[in-house]
């Protein structure tokens, strides 16, 4: 066979070779973009977290945040709880005035110190209200709010203090319990971007 009848054949398969690697190509392109695609959705889809903004300063309130942050924990969540302005309180250990201004020393005076000096946030009654409920507790076996905070920390839930709120209210580190992160609002929204559920008390 003359080598003038070979060239037709040999010119067919460069071109079929050449497709193939331009369809391979192409095939990478599309397998690339799709994994950055996936990456891209797995970031958005929300993990198994809780993301709870704690930031009244009502026993009551406080009461459920720790009775949901307890239970989600419980249940395997990653529970992240935000504490903000009045919020703050429950975090607080003790009081200190030294190097404050005039205006964070009655902040620090004004607010209460520690889960057991919160009050109600209906029928407080300058504190009997906050005794019978106590009492009601004991009785029905439900644990006390100071027993949760324990029992979320054993869990592992996260307690985060807002910096912003301390700052404002004149709340050092040195006044929170020992453990507690301070954060900002980036923070809380890094978690709450991955949770499945947030709320806010």
């Amino acid at each position: 066979m003359s080598a003038a009848l070979l060239q037709p054949e040999k010119a067919t398969l460069n071109g079929t070779a050449e497709e193939l690697r331009g369809y391979v190509q192409s095939l990478e392109a599309r397998l690339q973009d799709l994994e950055t695609q996936m990456r891209e959705l797995r970031e958005r889809v929300p993990e198994s977290r809780v993301s709870i903004v704690v930031m009244s300063g009502d026993l009551d309130r406080v009461l459920a945040a720790f009775v949901i942050a307890t239970g989600a924990a419980a249940m395997g969540f990653q529970v992240s709880m935000f504490f903000t302005f009045w919020g703050l309180s429950a975090l607080r250990q003790n009081r200190k005035l030294r190097g404050k201004r005039w205006l964070e020393k009655a902040f620090t005076l004004l607010t209460p110190v520690g889960a057991e000096n919160l009050a109600l946030s209906k029928l407080n009654f300058a504190g009997l209200g906050k005794m019978l409920l106590r009492k009601q507790m004991r009785d029905r076996q439900v644990s006390s709010l100071s027993e949760l905070m324990q029992l979320a920390r054993d869990l592992g839930v996260r307690f985060v203090a807002c910096q912003m709120s301390m700052d404002v209210m004149g709340i050092t580190a040195e006044e929170l319990l020992p453990g507690v992160e301070t954060g900002g609002v980036a923070t809380f929204l890094a978690d709450a971007a991955k949770s499945q559920v947030t709320l806010f008390i």
